[in-house]
């Protein structure tokens, strides 16, 4: 997929990064890469242990070396962990493609947090109650979301709406190929 840009998608923890980035990939026929499973395979530490071992610091470190290490290929669909834009340089990374954030609200992000809490994956960032960390990572991070997206999504949407509403707006911003009379297929 040379020369098609990466497509990440940014966002609160249980946004539904991953979750879309498997749908948005296989309705598109691209590579699907979550962020935190390649730091998982990186370091064989899930991102609870690398906190547990060293600090959310350490895992960020292994996060941006993962960034880094996927942005040099070209067409995937990258589901990234949601403190991914805290660094400068994965900001940088990310500019490269195309950035969507899926947006909800707290009391949406919390109830899947509830419902879900996968701690392995999802470690606690206040150690605080759900609702009151979700509010604050919000307070603290909404700004730099929208500043580092091409486009924002509404995260609460059912899926497949939310597939949808991704792959118009890859289209508007040309992330997509078009099939064009008798010449197959252009950028």
């Amino acid at each position: 997929m040379s020369g098609e840009r990466n497509i990440y998608l940014i966002g609160a923890r249980a946004s539904g990064k991953t979750t879309l980035g498997r749908k948005l990939a296989a309705r598109l026929k691209r590579p699907f890469v979550d962020l935190d499973r390649r730091v998982l395979l990186r370091t064989g530490r899930t991102v609870a242990e690398l906190v547990d071992a060293g600090g959310w610091e350490a895992f960020r470190e292994a996060e941006s070396v993962a960034l880094a290490e996927v942005a040099v290929f070209s067409g995937q669909v990258v589901s990234c962990g949601g403190g991914v834009v805290l660094r400068q340089e994965n900001r940088d990374w990310l500019a490269k493609g195309i950035v969507l954030y899926l947006e909800a609200p707290a009391e949406v992000l919390a109830a899947r947090l509830e419902r879900a809490p996968l701690h392995a994956q999802r470690p606690t960032l206040t150690g605080g109650g759900v609702v009151d960390e979700v509010r604050q990572v919000l307070a603290e991070r909404g700004g730099v979301y929208l500043a580092c997206a091409h486009a924002v999504l509404p995260a609460a949407e059912p899926l497949g709406k939310l597939v949808e509403l991704a792959l118009a707006e890859v289209e508007r911003l040309g992330g997509l190929r078009r099939a064009v009379a008798g010449r197959g297929l252009i950028s």
